[in-house]
């Protein structure tokens, strides 16, 4: 096999071009077969081979600086950079990570887990470099969803004022982890369906070459002709705009054609953009037939393309969406907004029964966070399904055009607390902490599924502004379904009594807690286990009946520490000036935690029932010593 010599990107340029496209194929074989174990971004990997191999054999990484935007694509890249031998560990615990990651590889020059990145990096890699004249070649990969983020535009717009010499591959599949929407979309979908514009521009230009310039008005007539019959044919025309030299469309699956277009690019000046069409999926059909599943998928049959799914309770996602359809229902003043994430939102369904009041943005958080700001303005009641991860980018939004308005607009946050092997990029733990510290904004995390549902209809029977209810990627508890209810807002609840000592947990905390106390039971310690479902406003009156009672208070979340749950228990007792009282945090130090499963995420910062309960027990024995 030809994969088998590769072991860096030097080994591919000692190939022919049949050796080359051989190499294509073992490649897809080789990630179909690791991803059926694994799971994993098979849909994005298998469109990118050829344009991942061109690259690499064009370039010399890592002194040539390759960024991919997001990285979720760069399976490939791992491959021909010295990994394809710790394939087997991808996304698992201690293993090779899901994305690119600088501690891996050399050639891994820039971490993303979040869209629309790339562009500005590489202005960073292309002004750094010239100041420090040096002469590598800076490229950057994004793909045509991630150009639906405002963040690239940024980006274009100081690159191509600037005219530094870069290339930029968008990779144009058609598609995101869903289906693209937007003016952007429909753009490059015009430039894709033009077979005639390659012919087309270069008749142009050959003309154009055979006008002699004699000077004055006839040659500011032949710019002018040359202008008009650009905005006629050259569809590439908003990046030429925007200070770009466009080259494309490209076929992205064409080795030949790409390494000529390299070539090309190479020798320009200034930003060029190719544009490179793909196949999201390319090589297996399930993946081709349905990529939006196969975007990101679990372990997998490989002949039947069957997805290997574990059963139980219904995940948090899905209620939340069956719940939001159960509520649109009679009230036709709700409205789902999502950026770019309907499916892993769990808004399909609601999208097929109110197709127009589920909107979806693009990759756009800060724009579906004031867009949900005007709805709430105008008396539509928004929910904003995002994930914990990409709510961080509309912090700005949140602060200054909803909260700081007051506007009853519901966050509706999921992938709260640990995401498992997506890992520290897109791991939800630190809303809580920056919500905490938002005026006007409640922030609330069910124990099961059903309190979920109430939650929901609590939170879209408040007017007093804006509320946010999160939580976590996992299946629920497996409760029974019944009626939603108003919570009132700040209360809690005392799940299991105690008197040796009081958790107050939050989320799915509450169950490790209630394991906790089980275990601690059979050692003669009896632990109240309190379901501290707001994590603002606190239940005041619990605080301080807790603290009349003199009793030792340990917090749980799936959170980060600083600035979390816990510190606002700490915050509030030290407010009411009451001293000498026990209180323990426990939650997630001040380190990004990597990626694995969510069992073995906590087991590292201490959140399982048997962790827990040994840092009770010696807690509380350590009180007692001291009563």
């Amino acid at each position: 096999m030809v994969l088998d010599q590769i072991n860096q990107p030097e080994d591919l340029k000692k190939l022919n071009m049949e050796q080359l496209e051989a190499l294509t194929g073992e490649i897809r074989r080789f990630l179909i077969e690791k991803l059926s174990l694994t799971g994993g971004h098979l849909a994005p990997n298998l469109g990118v081979v050829e344009l991942t191999l061109a690259l690499h054999y064009y370039y010399q990484s890592p002194q040539d600086k390759i960024i991919f935007d997001v990285g979720h694509q760069s399976y490939v890249h791992k491959i021909l950079t010295g990994r394809k031998e710790n394939f087997d560990t991808l996304r698992k615990y201690k293993g090779l990570c899901g994305f690119v990651k600088r501690s891996e590889s050399e050639h891994d020059v820039w971490e993303a887990g979040h869209s629309s990145t790339s562009l500005s990096a590489a202005m960073g890699f292309a002004s750094a470099r010239d100041l420090q004249k040096k002469s590598n070649k800076v490229v950057a990969v994004i793909g045509d969803g991630a150009m639906t983020g405002g963040m690239a535009f940024e980006a274009m717009n100081h690159i191509g004022h600037e005219g530094k010499n870069l290339v930029v591959i968008l990779n144009d599949n058609e598609m995101s982890i869903a289906p693209n929407v937007g003016a952007m979309h429909n753009y490059l979908s015009k430039i894709r369906s033009d077979r005639h514009y390659l012919k087309a521009k270069d008749d142009v230009e050959y003309l154009l070459k055979k006008i002699p310039a004699i000077g004055g008005k006839v040659a500011k007539t032949v710019e002018k002709l040359k202008d008009s019959f650009k905005y006629l044919l050259v569809n590439g025309v908003l990046f030429e705009e925007l200070g770009f030299q466009y080259m494309g469309p490209v076929d992205g699956h064409n080795l030949p054609q790409l390494l000529e277009t390299l070539r090309q690019a190479d020798n320009l000046e200034g930003p060029v953009l190719i544009h490179v069409l793909t196949t999201k999926g390319k090589g297996y059909s399930p993946a081709e037939a349905d990529s939006h599943t196969w975007h990101g998928i679990s372990p997998y049959k490989i002949e039947s393309g069957q997805v290997m799914k574990s059963s139980g309770p219904p995940m948090y996602t899905e209620v939340f969406g069956n719940t939001l359809i159960e509520l649109a229902e009679a009230d036709s003043r709700i409205v789902a907004v999502t950026p770019a994430m309907p499916g892993g939102s769990g808004l399909l369904k609601f999208q097929a029964r109110f197709p127009d009041r589920m909107i979806d943005v693009g990759i756009a958080e800060q724009h579906a966070a004031t867009f949900c700001a005007g709805l709430a303005m105008e008396g539509m009641k928004p929910v904003y399904a995002v994930y914990s991860t990409f709510m961080q980018r509309a912090y700005d939004q949140i602060v200054h055009d909803i909260a700081r308005q007051n506007l009853n607009v519901v966050f509706a946050i999921d992938r709260a607390g640990f995401v498992g092997p997506d890992g520290e990029t897109h791991q939800g733990i630190y809303d809580m902490a920056f919500m905490r510290s938002i005026p006007n904004l409640t922030v609330m995390m069910p124990k099961d599924e059903q309190e979920l549902r109430s939650m929901l209809y609590t939170a879209l029977h408040y007017d007093d502004g804006p509320i946010a209810v999160r939580y976590p990627r996992i299946n629920g508890r497996g409760v029974e379904l019944a009626p939603m209810s108003l919570i009132p807002i700040g209360s809690w609840e005392v799940v299991r009594g105690g008197s040796d000592a009081a958790v107050l947990a939050v989320g799915p905390m509450v169950e490790v807690a209630e394991e906790a106390a089980h275990i601690l039971a059979g050692h003669g310690i009896s632990l109240r286990v309190v379901n501290a479902r707001f994590i603002k406003p606190v239940d005041q009156a619990m605080l301080l009946s807790l603290a009349a009672e003199r009793l030792p208070i340990i917090t749980m979340e799936e959170g980060v520490r600083m600035g979390g749950f816990g510190s606002a228990v700490l915050e509030f007792y030290a407010d009411h000036d009451i001293y000498g009282l026990a209180v323990k945090n426990l939650a997630i130090p001040d380190y990004f935690v990597e990626h694995g499963s969510i069992k073995e995420q906590r087991a590292e910062v201490g959140l399982t029932a048997e962790s827990v309960a040994g840092q009770l027990a010696a807690f509380i024995q350590k009180k007692r010593q001291h009563a």
